[in-house]
Order: structure tokens, then sequence, then C-alpha cells
């Protein structure tokens, strides 16, 4: 009997990043990974599957899409528990939230980012595949600096 894989849910609106996504966390890394591609189905995609972490992207668009499906992931007893790591561009929104982004345990990752950053803190969120553990707790969140 194999033991269940940890599960990744990824809400993006860039197909490029979804499939960079799947190769890199399914394909190399052995995570179980579903993808999202339509921001106004995130909260629901996520609420119905579960998963042991979201990848959020927070701009869709012109609309802010993303923050709103943070919203209630974070209000939702069956959502709040899982773990987000944020990826976005959007570098001035995350410094101006960093403080809601916090109370929320929410981690952020701006874009463009290291892989190697993401693996680790998706590891560190949910464990690793191959040494069959799925964690419950991320690294120190790093508080996104303004840019300009």
């Amino acid at each position: 009997m194999s033991e269940k894989r940890p599960h990744i849910a990824v809400v993006n609106d860039d197909t490029t990043f979804l499939r960079l996504m799947e190769e890199l966390l399914r394909n190399e890394e052995g995570y179980e990974v579903s993808t999202c591609f339509v921001g106004s189905e995130g909260y629901e995609f996520v609420r119905q599957l579960q998963p042991d972490l979201v990848i959020l992207d927070l701009i869709f668009g012109a609309a802010e899409e993303g923050w709103r499906t943070l919203d209630l992931l974070t209000l939702d007893p069956r959502t709040r528990r899982i773990p987000v790591i944020v990826c976005s561009a959007a570098s001035h929104l995350l410094h101006h939230h960093s403080d809601y982004l916090e109370q929320f345990d929410v981690h952020v990752l701006s874009k463009p980012f290291d892989l190697d950053v993401l693996l680790a803190k998706v590891c560190s969120a949910i464990g690793d595949p191959r040494e069959g553990r799925v964690s419950a707790s991320l690294p120190p969140i790093d508080n996104p600096t303004p840019t300009e």
C-alpha cells in the first residue's frame, strides 16, 4: 500500500507558470498537483480539493481576484488550516499588505523567485513526498520589501 503524497493546489492564470509548477512539483519532486486557471474559481477549487498547500497568485488579469480568494480561504474554518504561499509580481501590494499576510501566516515569494527557495518553502510546509511525511509548519515569513 502506497502512502498519500502531499497535495498542492496551484491557482494562477498563467499557463506557463502552471506547467512549470506541474513539471517541478509533480514530475521532479513527487507531489500531487492540481491546478486552477480561473481566479474567480480559486476558493471553491481549494475548498472542494482540501489540499495540503495552496500556491496562489494575487492578480488575475486586471482584477485582484487572488486577494478575494485569500480572504475567503483565511476566513473559512474548512480552509483556514491550509498553508498558503503567495507567488506574485505585485511586490508593491505585498509590501502594503504585509501585516495582513503575517496575521494569517501567509508566506510570500515575489516573482521572479528562485525555484530552490520555492521548493524549500513547500518542503517545510508539507514535507518531502519521498520521505512520506506531511508537515504543518512553514519557516519564518519573508516580509516583502518595496521595490522603488
